[in-house]
């Protein structure tokens, strides 16, 4: 039983009546964030199986809580960074450099000597950061292997927000520079592999295929010039962005059916002679995840009611700007973890933030809620606390893991000293 499951598919909760039974989770406990670790290693076995001789660098922007990162690597994967930070935590959670796929539109210097310097992968955004790499890979003895980002410039997907494949784009060298793409593979004796992610949530499994296969059209022309050379093209990156169900309504996608139309569209990438790299995130962590808001206070009134706790815009800050594109399922509990039942009323959800925008629910229809009730929201288990703001100050809730019906803390709530010493 996973955590995914709302409370009406599940009426008894079984999965988080550990939590509401745990020393970890007091009455007081303004918010909490729980993951069901055993659903995460399960996505992960998944991956490995539909995709079995893939490297697997998952997503360290989707989830970069060490104590979640550290285990996955004995489950022989890798992570993909987005920032020198993001590296810095992935090797500070034992991954060897050559597990570590670095991906940024803004390297620095400081940032390239750094990820070459430790061995780890990474993936140029454009061709002045080629230069960059080219002016001290040699002087650094570096073992860092190196592919380009190709923008494959097949359009927008349904969340424009999420986008990054349309003409133009903010990452990649587009496709359409063709000539000047294979000339970099000629001229750079280190570059030796090709990367492409087209987006991420509100990509059909046809798109994210076309992107790949916009990319892959390079691949024999590339070839070819490095033959002459006695090269080979090393490794293709098809980035993540696979779509996962944040609704009851909403059928998810397959990876199985992903996986078998790739490897038509492009079976040099699933018979050996090129590595196939994958970056996913969200389809690991996402569905692993609840969140626990204690309800502060209700207003009811005959034109709304407003519930408001203690995780909002500072939490889901994609839901509260775009909830359009980015809604969640909410349940209702009592303060004993029971689940409420009963007619149902409409209500808008209210985060702790002073501004009128922090909204992560409207018009959600639930039993009747009081002070002192427990808000469930479902599937946040990437881009939530990742995406933490500090906006008013507020205290990163305690992070809690599930497995085999034990809990344990993944993260401690942040004290007023720890918010203190951001500001300082």
């Amino acid at each position: 039983m996973q955590i995914n499951e709302t409370i009406e598919q599940n009426p008894k909760a079984k999965l988080l009546q550990p939590v509401w039974g745990s020393k970890f989770f007091r009455r007081d406990v303004p918010a909490a964030i729980i993951y069901d670790l055993d659903a995460i290693q399960h996505q992960v076995n998944q991956l490995k199986q539909v995709f079995p001789a893939a490297f697997h660098a998952l997503s360290v922007k989707a989830n970069p809580l060490p104590s979640i990162l550290k285990p996955l690597n004995q489950a022989q994967v890798g992570l993909e960074a987005a920032s020198i930070g993001e590296v810095y935590i992935a090797m500070k959670c034992g991954y060897d450099g050559s597990q570590v796929v670095f991906d940024s539109p803004a390297k620095s210097m400081e940032d390239i000597e750094f990820a070459l310097a430790a061995g780890v992968v990474i993936n140029a955004d454009n061709f002045v950061e080629l230069e960059r790499i080219d002016s001290v890979y040699k002087d650094l003895g570096s073992k860092s292997r190196v592919g380009l980002r190709i923008n494959p410039q097949i359009g927008l997907g349904s969340i424009a927000s999420s986008s990054v494949a349309g003409k133009v784009s903010k990452f990649g060298v587009p496709l359409s520079e063709r000539e000047l793409i294979i000339e970099a593979f000629q001229k750079y004796k280190w570059l030796k592999g090709l990367h492409v992610h087209s987006g991420s949530q509100g990509m059909a499994i046809e798109q994210l295929v076309d992107g790949v296969k916009a990319v892959y059209s390079l691949v024999e022309d590339i070839q070819s010039v490095l033959r002459e050379q006695k090269r080979t093209l090393d490794f293709f990156d098809i980035g993540g962005g696979f779509p996962v169900s944040y609704l009851p309504e909403q059928q998810a996608p397959q990876l199985e059916q992903y996986a078998s139309t790739l490897s038509k569209a492009c079976p040099l990438l699933f018979d050996g002679s090129i590595q196939l790299m994958t970056e996913f995130g969200r389809f690991v962590f996402a569905n692993a995840g609840v969140a626990v808001s204690r309800v502060e206070y209700v207003k009811e009134s005959a034109d709304e009611h407003v519930l408001i706790g203690h995780l909002g815009a500072d939490f889901m800050l994609r839901t509260a700007y775009l909830p359009q594109d980015w809604p969640h399922t909410f349940s209702v509990l009592d303060k004993k973890g029971n689940p409420k039942s009963g007619v149902k009323q409409l209500y808008s959800i209210a985060g702790p933030l002073c501004f009128g925008g922090d909204f992560i629910g409207r018009s959600v229809r639930l039993p009747r809620v009081v002070a002192g009730d427990l808000l469930l929201i479902h599937d946040i288990g990437a881009y939530t606390l990742s995406m933490w703001s500090r906006y008013n100050s507020r205290r990163m809730p305690i992070v809690l893991g599930i497995s085999n019906g034990k809990v344990q803390v993944l993260k401690k709530r942040e004290n007023l000293t720890d918010i203190l010493k951001f500001w300082t």
